[in-house]
């Protein structure tokens, strides 16, 4: 049987990656928040639970970026689709898993870092948000050139620059949606 869980990706108003750390014995490990899907939500409604428990942010919940799955023996099957999100409100505020009582919390810190501190981080789950998240915007961004101004991750980057990601990020969905 799959289980499934969620991850979003969201920048704030300087095109940085919201991430949480988790500390595990084995490592910590940085990665963007998310977790399980659970009995009747959906994949959006778990997004957008899994963002408010973990960081206190409200979001609006854009295109799937990406789907991975895992067959293995220690984990079983399952799948984590990836979100791209607008934050939309709320503070930024270190929450906690409902799932694992005071003691036994993984969540640790919450920040937002640049494509640049992301390389320099020991352990990032999973890998792609180091390079291939990045190169996706700069494909968007091509793609942006190529459809005229107001579309793609060159308006994200622009509008980041202005001080308005998330107008960015709403021409990033524009660019998805003209791939489909």
């Amino acid at each position: 049987m799959w289980s499934g869980g969620v991850r979003v990706i969201a920048f704030d108003d300087r095109g940085r990656l919201l991430m949480v750390r988790q500390d595990h014995a084995e490592r910590v490990v940085w990665m963007v928040p998310g977790g399980g899907i659970e009995k009747g939500e959906n994949a959006a409604q778990a997004a957008v639970r899994e963002v408010r428990e973990e960081t206190g942010l409200a979001i609006d919940l854009g295109p799937m970026l990406f789907h991975v799955e895992e067959v293995s023996e220690e984990r079983g099957q399952r799948f984590v689709n990836f979100f791209l999100a607008d934050i939309s409100g709320g503070e930024a505020v270190l929450g906690s898993d409902p799932e694992f009582d005071s003691e036994h919390q993984v969540l640790s810190e919450l920040r937002f870092f640049s494509r640049e501190e992301i390389a320099g981080l020991a352990h990032v789950y999973p890998e792609f948000l180091r390079d291939e998240l990045w190169e996706l915007l700069a494909q968007e961004e091509s793609l942006g050139n190529a459809c005229g101004e107001g579309r793609g991750a060159a308006c994200f980057r622009a509008a980041g620059e202005q001080g308005s990601a998330a107008t960015g990020r709403r021409c990033l969905r524009d660019a998805f949606r003209l791939r489909e």
